[in-house]
C-alpha cells in the first residue's frame, strides 16, 4: 500500500504531468531527443524524493518517444531517429486528409506498446535479461546485418535505388576514427570529422529541411490545409482489427530488441515495419509506404515498446538498454541505489515504484495524445511560410544543440539539399539513415568478433545459434524479391505448359 500511496501523491502526479509536458515539447522538436532532455533535466531532480524525481524522468522518456511521431506524421520530419519509420506511412496519411486518424494511432499504439512492454518487464524480466546478456560481438554483428537487410523493405519502388542510398549511408558511417585502432578515415585533417558525422543532423536535413526545400520549389501547401478539420481521431473497429496483428507482433519484437544493450527504437521500428509488411496480405502490402495503418501501428508500437525491454536490462543486470537508461542508471545511483540483481532483493519498493510509474506514464501518453491531437494539428492551418520558417528554425536549433557546433548545422543544410535531390530523382531516404545508424555497429562488432575468434576464423558467426539465425534471416530478406520473381516465372511456365 505504501508504494501505491507514493504513486498517487499530489507531488508525484505533478511531476508525472510536468515530465509529460516537457517530453511532449522535447520529442516534437526535431533533434531534441529524449536522451538529451533527460540528460539536461536530471540535475533538477537531485533534491527531489526518488519517486518524484523518477516520475519526472520516466514520463519524459515515455512521452518524448511518442511525441517524436507528431512532426513525423504532420510535416514528414522525425522528432527522433526512432520515429523515422513513422514517416513512411504517417505523412502519406496526412496528405490523404487522415491526419487525425494517424495522430490517434500514434497516441493509442505508442501508449499500448509501452504498457505491453512494461507488463513483459514485470512478468519476464529475468528470462529476457538472460537472453540479452547472451549477446556478444558476433550476435551484435548479425543483428546489425539483419537490420541492414531491411533496406529491401524500405526501398519503395526501386530496390536498386534503395541499395545505392543505403551504401551511401554505409560510406558516411566510415568517416571518422577507426573504431578499433583509431586511425583517421576520410577526415581530410578536419578535426570536426574525427568523431564522425552524427546521423541526427543528417536525418533532420534529409527528412525535414529537404521536405521544406521541395515544398518551396513546388509552391504547394505544407500539408492538406484545405482540410479545416482533421476529422476523427479514434480509429474504427475495422481499422483496429486491421492493426491487431502488427500491434501484437511489434509489441513482442520491440520488447526483446529493447532488451539488447545498444539496440533502441530506431532499429525496432524499422524491423517491425518491415516484418509487418512481409506478413501482410498481398492487397495490403501495396499500402505500405503509401499510408498503411498497419505499418503506422507497427512503428508507433515499437517506439514505446522498447522501453520495457530497456528497463529489463537496466534493472536486472545493471546494463543500459539504450542511451536513456544509461542516464537513468546514474539517477538511481544518485539516490544510493545500485541497478542489478540485488536491487530486487534490497529495494523491492523502488522497483515496484518504477513499474507503477511506467504504467501510469504510458496511460498518460494515450490521454495526452488523443486530447491533444486537435491542438497538434493546428499547424495544418498556419500559412505555409510560417511552417517553413518554424521547421528550419527548429532544425537549426536541434542540430546545433546536439554537440554545440556550427558544423552540425552545415551538415544539416547540405543533407537538406541532398534530400531535395533524392526526392526529385525518386530515391528513398530511409536506407541512407539505416546504413548510417547500423554501419558502425556492424563494422566494430565484426572486427571485435574476429579478434575474439582469431583473425582468420569466420566460424564465430555461424557456430552461435543466435547469430546464425539472424544472418539466415538477413539472407532470406535480401533474396526474397529474387525468390518471389523466380516462383512467379516458374508458375507462369507451368501454366503455359499445362495449356499446351
Amino acid at each position: 500500500m505504501g508504494v501505491v500511496t507514493d504513486l498517487f501523491q499530489i507531488g508525484t502526479i505533478f511531476f508525472i504531468l510536468l515530465g509529460s509536458v516537457l517530453g511532449l515539447f522535447i520529442g516534437a522538436l526535431p533533434g531534441l531527443t529524449a536522451t538529451m532532455g533527460i540528460a539536461i533535466l536530471t540535475p533538477l531532480t537531485f533534491w527531489l524524493p526518488p519517486e518524484q524525481g523518477l516520475a519526472m524522468l520516466i514520463s519524459i522518456y515515455c512521452t518524448g518517444l511518442f511525441a517524436s511521431g507528431i512532426p513525423a506524421i504532420l510535416i514528414n520530419t522525425p522528432g527522433t531517429p526512432a520515429s523515422m519509420a513513422t514517416t513512411f506511412d504517417g505523412y502519406p496519411l496526412t496528405k490523404q486528409g487522415k491526419a487525425g486518424v494517424a495522430l490517434g494511432v500514434n497516441a493509442i499504439y505508442s501508449g499500448l506498446g509501452g504498457l505491453i512492454s512494461t507488463i513483459f518487464l514485470i512478468l519476464l524480466a529475468q528470462p529476457i535479461s538472460t537472453f540479452a546478456l547472451s549477446f556478444g560481438a558476433a550476435e551484435y554483428f548479425a543483428l546489425s546485418i539483419f537490420g541492414l537487410s531491411m533496406m529491401i523493405g524500405i526501398s519503395g519502388k526501386s530496390v536498386k535505388k534503395g541499395l545505392l542510398t543505403g551504401f551511401i549511408g554505409l560510406f558516411l558511417a566510415t568517416i571518422g576514427l577507426d573504431p578499433i585502432v583509431s586511425t583517421p578515415r576520410f577526415t581530410f585533417d578536419q578535426s570536426a570529422l574525427y568523431e564522425g558525422i552524427s546521423f541526427i543532423p543528417i536525418m533532420i536535413g534529409l527528412f525535414g529541411v529537404g521536405e521544406i526545400f521541395d515544398q518551396i520549389l513546388k509552391k504547394q501547401e505544407t500539408v492538406n490545409a484545405v482540410q479545416q478539420k482533421i476529422g476523427r481521431v479514434l480509429p474504427s473497429r475495422q481499422e483496429h482489427r486491421e492493426m491487431a496483428k502488427p500491434f501484437a507482433m511489434s509489441s513482442i519484437l520491440s520488447t526483446f530488441i529493447g532488451a539488447i544493450p545498444g539496440a533502441g527504437g530506431d532499429i525496432a521500428s524499422i524491423v517491425t515495419w518491415e516484418q509487418s509488411k512481409r506478413f501482410a496480405k498481398p492487397d495490403k502490402k501495396r499500402e505500405f509506404n503509401n499510408g498503411s495503418l498497419s505499418g503506422l501501428a507497427a512503428t508507433c508500437t515499437a517506439n514505446n515498446g522498447v522501453i520495457g525491454g530497456a528497463f529489463t536490462t537496466m534493472l536486472t543486470l545493471g546494463l543500459p538498454g539504450d542511451a536513456v537508461t544509461a542516464i537513468l542508471i546514474g539517477s538511481l545511483m544518485m539516490y544510493g541505489l545500485q541497478p542489478g540483481p540485488n536491487l530486487f532483493v534490497e529495494n523491492p519498493d523502488i522497483v515496484t515504484t518504477i513499474f507503477g510509474l511506467l504504467l501510469i506514464s504510458n496511460v498518460v501518453v494515450i490521454i495526452v495524445g488523443l486530447f491533444g491531437a486537435h491542438i497538434f494539428s493546428r499547424i495544418m492551418r498556419l500559412k505555409q511560410e510560417y511552417i517553413w520558417t518554424a521547421v528550419i528554425l527548429f532544425s537549426v536549433v536541434g542540430s546545433y544543440a546536439l554537440n554545440n557546433t556550427i558544423f552540425d548545422v552545415w551538415v544539416m543544410f547540405v543533407s537538406g539539399l541532398v534530400g531535395l535531390l533524392f526526392r526529385r530523382l525518386d530515391y528513398p531516404l530511409g536506407p541512407l539513415i539505416l546504413g548510417l545508424i547500423l554501419g558502425p555497429m556492424a563494422e566494430s562488432n565484426f572486427r571485435r568478433a574476429l579478434v575474439i575468434g582469431g583473425e582468420t576464423s569466420y566460424s564465430v558467426f555461424f557456430t552461435n545459434p543466435i547469430s546464425l539465425i539472424l544472418l539466415s534471416l538477413a539472407v532470406l530478406t535480401l533474396f526474397s524479391p529474387l525468390i518471389k520473381r523466380l516462383l512467379i516465372i516458374l508458375r507462369q511456365k507451368g501454366g503455359d505448359n499445362h495449356q499446351t
